[in-house]
């Protein structure tokens, strides 16, 4: 039987995709549930699996397309019969279909993709002709009018440019390579600088004495490790302290709609994490009602997820307040940018010993430096510095994180 593999319905407010690449080549047997191909919209990439075994005897859409939910992605033939029809004669095969160029009139639908690519070159989408469905314009319509129109600017007659080797001058060859943004990273990069220009930024700093964080943790790593299979990260020490200050200073886990102040009495964290893909932020839910075992189990497990690329729109929306941690990469200090509608985010950075005047006498003592980056327009000076002295207290002594004082 023949299957029709088509784009499976898309996130909430997501157009289109952009099909990143194939993992099967025609005539190539695949098994149930078995990951085809990946779609990359604007927040997270998509698997589309085989819905049933067989063979892909025909693949639509290329690498590079944009697709839409609905769309034909590539034709299956279910079963071991399949087998044959992959192997039968070249000549005996269905003629590759070629895309048909269609001339664009009126108003043309565009991805988010291909109208920044237009605007790069500050071109007209009626200039391009467009080989998608129903005279979609795709990137590759665009790029292949640029690279149509370089050539046509060479006046026939004219004598050859000379090239000249710059290697032969200066003993190293001068390159540019020029790269797309993804969809995420394009994604992201809007996103950053929608709010710098909407929130009222503000970033206060303090620094934190890790000695007994550092103490406690070295004590019991082993013994924790052993009870509850996953190891005692310094992330749960300062998520926990987090969400100690969120309950004192109800406004730093507040967001911004509109005119509104939303205030919220439950605690999903966000925690920055790096991926291939991008920056991503995973939200851990209901934080103020974990173990730091449970938090540290959720923690590696949307960290996996978010560098195996199955990461999906659920884990991702829905924080309260974020944290990222630069320190990681050996980050002294830095200014962290709003995760927009929230109204903070905590930036941890990297732990230095350095001397320390205590009880009058000076003595190395493993420091970070603390930056909480707010929305000044709900949140004032006071409550951001008295939030991060909060924080501060408890992890200098952290027997407050267990008596919740």
């Amino acid at each position: 039987m023949t299957i029709e593999i088509k784009v499976p319905a898309l996130p909430e407010s997501v157009t289109d995709a952009t099909l990143v690449g194939w993992h099967k080549k025609t005539g190539e047997p695949v098994t149930r549930d078995e990951n085809l191909v990946d779609l990359e919209t604007d927040k997270v990439v998509l698997e589309v699996p085989a819905p049933a075994s067989g063979t892909i005897v025909r693949i639509v859409a290329e690498d590079g397309a944009t697709v839409e939910a609905g769309d034909l992605l590539a034709i299956l033939e279910e079963g071991e019969a399949a087998v044959a029809v992959a192997a039968a004669p070249e000549k005996e095969k269905e003629p590759p279909v070629e895309p048909v160029a269609v001339q664009n009139k009126g108003p043309i639908k565009t991805s988010p993709a291909v109208r920044r690519l237009l605007d790069e070159h500050d071109l007209d989408a009626t200039m391009v002709t467009g080989t998608g469905k129903d005279g979609r314009l795709t990137k590759a319509d665009v790029m292949a009018f640029l690279k149509a129109d370089d050539s046509s600017n060479v006046t026939p007659g004219d004598p050859a440019p000379v090239v000249v080797d710059d290697s032969a001058v200066q003993g190293l060859a001068r390159n540019e390579q020029r790269v797309a943004m993804t969809r995420l990273r394009a994604r992201i990069a809007q996103r950053l600088v929608e709010a710098q220009q909407t929130a009222a930024m503000l970033t206060t700093f303090n620094e934190v004495d890790l000695t007994e964080v550092m103490a406690l943790r070295s004590r019991y790593r082993d013994e924790f490790e052993k009870k509850h299979g996953v190891r005692l990260g310094f992330m749960s020490f300062f998520t926990m302290a987090a969400v100690e200050a969120l309950k004192r200073f109800p406004v730093v886990n507040a967001s911004v709609e509109g005119t509104d102040i939303v205030y919220h009495n439950y605690y999903d964290i966000g925690i920055a994490v790096s991926s291939d893909r991008g920056l991503m932020v995973p939200v851990i839910r209901d934080v103020d009602q974990m173990s730091f075992a449970d938090f540290e189990a959720a923690l590696n497990a949307l960290a996996k997820k978010a560098q195996d690329g199955t990461i999906s729109m659920e884990d991702l929306t829905g924080g309260t307040f974020t944290i990222t941690n630069g320190g990681i990469f050996g980050s002294m200090m830095s200014t962290p940018i709003l995760n927009q509608p929230q109204s903070a985010i905590l930036g941890m950075h990297t732990i230095q010993q350095r001397p320390m005047v205590v009880d009058g006498e000076i003595m190395p003592r493993p420091m970070m430096y603390l930056a909480l980056t707010y929305d000044h327009r709900i949140i004032d000076g006071k409550e951001a510095v008295q939030f991060l002295v909060a924080i501060k207290d408890q992890l200098e002594d952290p027997s407050r994180l267990l008596l919740q004082v």
